[in-house]
């Protein structure tokens, strides 16, 4: 018994480390809830609980080795497989309506996309580039929309949707 307790407490963080953990977990919770809350409160399929558990893995994938001693440089293979791996959930958010000739999802991936990257930032200790991409997002999400379908409405076109892709030769 005495080897489980030894090695349940022998990584224990001392308080500055644990400090610095819990602030930028909060850190990357927080911002990923002002995205997933808008998200919510519109009914898109990826909504708050989605956001946070992006925000929140993303940066838990970047502090871990940062707390086992690796460097901000190290870290590129790290930031790149949460790329791939959120673009895996992105891609499976993204279906095409036949019938309709249109795709849906795309906001909502790149909002994944997205969130997966303030998780970074905060994981990495960087809240401002983390701050400034929420806001920015928060703008693009609640301002851009209603805008784009004012223009729409002025300007309608034929009915003629953009196809997903080219059709088969």
């Amino acid at each position: 018994m005495d080897v489980v307790w030894q090695e349940l407490g022998s990584e224990m963080p001392h308080p500055a480390q644990l400090a610095r953990i819990v602030i930028r977990l909060g850190w990357a919770l927080l911002l990923a809830g002002v995205i997933g809350f808008q998200r919510e409160r519109t009914h898109h399929a990826a909504g708050l609980r989605t956001h946070l558990l992006v925000s929140l893995g993303s940066a838990l994938f970047t502090l871990i080795p940062l707390e086992a001693g690796a460097h901000v440089a190290d870290l590129t293979r790290t930031v790149q497989g949460i790329a791939a791996g959120i673009g895996f959930i992105g891609g499976g958010v993204i279906f095409k309506a036949a019938d309709q000739r249109q795709v849906h999802g795309l906001t909502t991936a790149a909002g994944i996309w997205l969130t997966a990257a303030v998780g970074v930032a905060a994981g990495l200790g960087q809240a401002g580039p983390a701050l400034v991409g929420i806001g920015f997002t928060w703008f693009i999400l609640t301002t851009l929309e209603p805008l784009e379908k004012r223009w729409c409405a002025l300007h309608p076109t034929d009915g003629e949707t953009i196809p997903a892709a080219l059709p088969p030769p």
